[in-house]
């Protein structure tokens, strides 16, 4: 199986209105705090921030009523490794008691808008032993998923230690939740492990990891798809031939990352009868919470009958 490291070495930079803004904004936040203000702040609901909305239902679901959840990148078309931040976005981050990053590249932009104000920030990515590099789309990942819970519920502990009994619960109930959805994992793995797929762009490979499935996708194009490259001839000829080749039991599709290549892959896939598994990177609007999202996934993999 090919390795995360080597397909997400994606370099993102940020605008440079948003250094400016990030300086005009520290000072700002920074000249106008009073001691009397600050102490309403701790007294008050928790102002947290997420970057995307993948870990927004997690936030509100740990948080109960003790905090208020605000999501940058709520758009489900809108592709959040390419995401220049405005200065109203900036200035949500930097009002917020906790911010909620992804990490891995992904949002380095919100990391960086969090140095400006008070925030305490919760790095997914690091919570979960990830890195730059590795593939982003951790809320994909059963191990990410528990590690993003866990440095979350900690973090509205220390923020609110009063409320540690409201946290208690509401940390016991989403784990229920996760624990029913690895359950169903289980299930549809006894289906799916050592089956085989190919990928537009590898958004959940995470999930397909943990259904036991193996990634054929042809090297080269992997590299092409993780620098937002285009595939060499060469890269595509190999792509047909696997599609053809009788060895895949799906074409994995990120529906977010659709262009002329992808689409024409499809066509290939459902031409010799390979099934189209269709994903985005963002969490539908029509669910939820993580898990519920998590779960239609599952049990619409081709072959899977949890």
């Amino acid at each position: 199986m090919h390795t995360s490291s080597t397909r997400f070495r994606r370099t993102r930079t940020l605008a440079a209105g948003l250094l400016v803004g990030l300086t005009l904004l520290t000072c700002l936040t920074g000249c106008g705090k009073s001691e009397s203000s600050s102490s309403a702040t701790k007294s008050s609901t928790l102002q947290v921030v997420t970057s995307i909305n993948q870990w927004q239902s997690l936030a509100v679901d740990l948080g109960g009523d003790q905090a208020r959840v605000d999501t940058i990148l709520s758009n489900t078309s809108t592709d959040a490794h390419d995401y220049e931040p405005t200065t109203a976005d900036i200035a949500r981050i930097s009002r917020a008691d906790l911010v909620i990053v992804n990490g891995a590249g992904i949002d380095d932009w919100a990391a960086k808008a969090a140095e400006t104000g008070q925030a305490r920030l919760v790095d997914i990515s690091k919570a979960s032993g990830h890195k730059a590099g590795d593939n982003p789309h951790l809320w994909f990942s059963s191990q990410s998923r528990r590690a993003a819970a866990k440095a979350v519920y900690e973090t509205y502990r220390q923020l609110r230690p009063g409320r540690g009994t409201d946290f208690d619960k509401a940390y016991q109930d989403w784990q229920g939740r996760q624990a029913r959805l690895d359950d169903l994992i289980a299930k549809a793995r006894k289906q799916t492990q050592g089956r085989h797929y190919a990928a537009t762009e590898s958004a959940a490979y995470y999930l397909c990891h943990d259904l036991g499935m193996e990634d054929l996708t042809p090297e080269g194009y992997l590299r092409a798809a993780a620098n937002e490259s285009e595939p060499s001839p060469e890269d595509l000829v190999a792509f047909r031939h696997l599609l053809a080749s009788s060895q895949l039991d799906m074409l994995m599709l990120n529906t977010q990352e659709v262009n002329r290549t992808s689409k024409d892959l499809a066509i290939e896939a459902r031409k010799a009868h390979v099934p189209v598994f269709e994903v985005s990177e963002q969490r539908p609007d029509k669910y939820r919470n993580l898990e519920d999202w998590i779960s239609a996934l599952v049990q619409q993999v081709p072959g899977a009958k949890a």
